[in-house]
């Protein structure tokens, strides 16, 4: 890569930074986000919850662990852009295949450097999420500000029909298969597949779209639902299928859009959040057991407290900000949390709540 390509980042509310260009040049628009996480960024780059949306990493130095085939988390990377404050040039791990530089060259996403990416990330915490360019073509700021405000904004924009899975297909259990799960994919990430076939599940991954009659004659014994990128309140198809199956009785559990999804099949309302939460450090407290996990998230939307029904009760709680972080139903086996258990990249300590989907699914077929 020539270091002396520029490259620059344009906000909709006309706030600009100029950079170097690194990955791949050309022109992207996306819905800039930050991510506090220090590692991971592998994992970050190939989460589909990030289709639409152009990622500024808050930990200075990126790339120095190299890129594997490993850590991929779906089929291809899904943000739009990347924004780091230094790309580095040396992949130091045994594992690495390539360079992150190489690795965005290869998938064709624009990356911007030397920015200063803590001035940005305060703006974006002081003026919200916004639309967004970056561009190695077009460096006048005008120009490039006109395309921003013409590109799409996030509320009201369905994301997930464009990266869930064409057909359905099946994930097997490790070892003796002791429960069979339907996955809605909404965008949901290998680590999750991975954590139900520890706990002796095969999984059936289905597209988003599949009608609650095809996963009921599947027969399973319990029905997940994804994480997934864009405005969930664009999704009433979805919402009307899953109602559908939440009336059968049947174990289900969801994390981040399909919490949200759930928190509209119950009635209550989703809002967009100021700048939403990315990063494997979001403090949360279970109100079931008055413990505190550390957990990763990346969701720009939540559900509203006061919007949901009596019949479900909130087990969950974000503690900077008091947001709902997990449901449940009072009466049906059906759960939900609005972060990544899966923990790719993140810490551990959401894992029970896999178990806690096991526990139900055991006890509904008793």
């Amino acid at each position: 890569m020539n270091l002396a390509k520029k490259a620059i980042l344009v906000l909709e509310d006309g706030r600009a930074f100029r950079g170097a260009s690194f990955g791949a040049e050309g022109e992207s628009f996306g819905e800039i986000v930050f991510n506090t996480s220090m590692s991971g960024y592998q994992e970050i780059l190939t989460d589909p919850s990030y289709a639409g949306q152009i990622v500024c990493m808050t930990y200075p130095l990126i790339g120095n662990y190299g890129v594997n085939e490993e850590d991929t988390e779906s089929r291809r990377p899904w943000v739009e852009g990347f924004v780091v404050r230094e790309a580095s040039r040396i992949a130091s791990n045994w594992r690495s295949t390539e360079t992150l530089d190489s690795y965005l060259k290869r998938h064709k996403i624009v990356g911007i450097e030397h920015i200063d990416t803590r001035a940005l990330v305060r703006h974006i915490r002081d003026k919200g999420a916004m639309r967004s360019a970056i561009s190695t073509v077009d460096l006048d700021e005008k120009s490039l500000l006109e395309k921003v405000l013409a590109s799409p904004e996030m509320a009201n924009r369905e994301l997930a029909s464009s990266v869930t899975t064409e057909e359905s297909f099946d994930y097997p259990a490790d070892s003796e298969q002791k429960f069979h799960v339907v996955a809605y994919d909404f965008g949901v990430k290998t680590n999750s597949l991975r954590e139900f076939a520890k706990f002796g599940c095969k999984i059936t991954v289905v597209p988003a779209e599949t009608s609650a009659d095809e996963v009921l004659a599947m027969k399973p014994d319990g029905i997940f639902l994804s994480n997934g990128p864009g405005d969930p309140a664009s999704m009433k198809k979805v919402v009307d299928e899953i109602k559908k199956l939440t009336e059968k009785q049947v174990p289900m559990f969801g994390i981040c859009l399909g919490h949200q999804i759930l928190g509209q099949v119950f009635g209550g309302k989703t809002y967009k959040l100021k700048f939403g939460h990315r990063g494997g450090n979001q403090p949360i407290m279970d109100l079931t057991t008055g413990k505190v996990e550390i957990a990763s998230h990346n969701h720009g939307f939540a559900v509203e407290a006061d919007s949901l029904p009596k019949t479900v009760e909130v087990t969950h709680i974000n503690l900077n900000d008091k947001t709902v972080a997990g449901l449940q139903h009072k009466t049906l086996p059906i759960f939900s949390v609005q972060y990544h258990p899966e923990s790719a990249p993140g810490p551990h300590d959401s894992e029970y709540l896999f178990k806690r989907f096991i526990e139900l699914m055991e006890n509904s077929k008793n």
